[in-house]
């Protein structure tokens, strides 16, 4: 399917832009696709009627603040200038009073500035003044952050914020990098070095929009050049980067369940390791490219517990809450374990609930519970419970929880573990995870198995394709 294309007959038409990645804005973001019937609506909410609007109280940024000291004049209610800060007697409580213009806000309820601005200064610098109420999205185009997508994507319980090793470029200009392209693979012989240098330091939003600058000035799809003019891995690799994303994670589970056998290990690493947003919008992208629902094609190619499992996830239910309830923690630890250890046999319908409904910051806390009850770790309980494809997916919630990174860091290290390379799953990993925390899994990688990922790459890749890999950690 060509993610370029018009939607296709029996599904909404539906410009380009909306089909670029998780977002238009946000390196792989799952932002804001056009909704489909049928399925729910995702992204942002409409507008509030609570939010104020632009003309009404907040000054205008383009015209600046007013030349006078002081609080602007067109703003009602404030005091005026002239008189300078009014006296504790009108307006302001009496208990505590205003301050002098040298001792500054109060700590509680104002803004953490030093003190009030002096009488000759004015308002502070209208940069920081504006993009205080420019934090709000536009109407018409609503935006998210790359910092709130990871905020949604990643795993709550990881504080510090990811380390990415391929960021948007700024300033970006689609239509010099489609001519590089273009004269990368123009007449005899292919630049691949350049070609790996555009595609590896740029974005997947991005990356589309080069695409589509490339088949408007030259009137050829990009893919199809690429493909023309490369081969093998490397050909496989480069149209991984090219593809949106939605529609890569739906080819992924799509692959591993078609046909004779199904890779378990595919769905449980797109499955267990997705926020409820990125399993909405994966679920849109496979309806639309296959004509059937994701949870159809997984529970058809699935079976017992584990299809339970993976129909569960599927929902994208699980609660988002950040909210820890300590009480409610030992009240799961404690029917997990009468749930397992304490009883003959395994009921494994309280796993499943529990492991898919709750937050993973909720999670964390049960698992800790689990411990101080036991002596000893979750994971060792669902070992000792659980075999084959549904004690591997209930062990990859655990190791989700706890560091995604480290999740990663093993699938990488497995796939190039040993003789020959899972090389669909190395693909899969790099190009989903360069824009998020591919930084923070080469420093897990590191400290683990006491090389660096780079150096596994080099020994196990070659040629070009070796290359882009090292392209997406920065390092080519």
């Amino acid at each position: 399917m060509n993610p370029y294309q018009q939607g296709q007959s029996g599904y909404p038409q539906q410009p380009y832009m909306h089909n670029i990645g998780f977002s238009n804005s946000a390196p792989q973001s799952f932002g804001n696709p056009m909704p489909m019937a049928g399925f729910p609506t995702t992204g942002y909410p409409a507008p509030q009627p609570g939010y104020p609007q632009a003309q009404a109280g907040y000054p205008q940024a383009s015209p600046g603040y007013p030349p006078t000291p002081g609080y602007p004049q067109a703003n009602p209610g404030y005091p005026q200038a002239n008189p300078g800060y009014p006296q504790s007697n009108p307006g302001y409580p009496q208990p505590s009073g205003y301050p002098s213009a040298n001792q500054g806000y109060p700590s509680q309820g104002y803004p953490q500035q030093s003190a009030y601005p002096q009488a000759n200064q004015g308002y502070p610098a209208a940069p920081q003044q504006s993009n205080q109420y420019q934090g709000y999205p536009p109407r018409s185009e609503p935006t998210m952050t790359q910092s709130s997508y990871h905020a949604s994507a990643s795993s709550p319980i990881n504080e510090s914020p990811s380390k990415p090793t391929v960021v948007p470029v700024n300033p970006f200009d689609p239509r010099e990098d489609a001519a590089v392209l273009r004269k990368a693979m123009k007449g005899f012989g292919t630049d691949e070095k350049a070609i790996i240098q555009v595609l590896t330091r740029r974005s997947n939003e991005q990356r589309l929009r080069i695409a589509y600058e490339f088949k408007t000035l030259y009137g050829k799809d990009l893919i199809s050049d690429l493909k023309s003019e490369t081969s093998g891995k490397f050909e496989d690799l480069l149209v991984a980067l090219m593809t949106p994303l939605p529609q890569f994670y739906a080819k992924e589970l799509h692959d591993a369940t078609a046909g004779i056998g199904t890779d378990e290990d595919v769905l449980i690493e797109v499955m267990c390791t997705m926020s409820n947003h990125e399993i909405q919008v994966i679920k849109q992208a496979y309806t639309a490219m296959y004509g059937n629902l994701l949870e159809d094609d997984l529970q058809g190619d699935t079976s017992g517990n584990f299809k339970r499992l993976m129909t569960s996830l599927c929902m994208g239910n699980r609660s988002e809450d950040f909210h820890v309830d300590q009480e409610c923690a030992r009240q799961d630890a404690r029917s997990l374990l009468q749930a397992g250890e304490l009883r003959l046999g395994t009921d494994e319908s309280i796993f499943n609930a529990i492991l898919c409904s709750r937050s993973f910051k909720q999670l964390a806390a049960i698992f800790q519970e689990y411990h101080f009850l036991t002596g000893h770790d979750i994971d060792d309980a669902i070992k000792a419970e659980f075999s084959g494809d549904l004690e591997k997916a209930l062990r990859a919630i655990v190791k989700v929880v706890r560091n995604k990174p480290l999740f990663f860091a093993e699938r990488l290290h497995k796939s190039m573990k040993g003789l020959g390379t899972n090389d669909r799953q190395l693909i899969r990993i790099m190009v989903t995870r360069c824009e998020l925390d591919l930084g923070d899994i080469c420093d897990v990688f590191e400290h683990k198995y006491g090389e660096t990922l780079a150096s596994w790459i080099e020994g196990d890749c070659s040629g070009h394709y070796k290359k882009c890999f090292l392209g997406l950690l920065g390092l080519y």
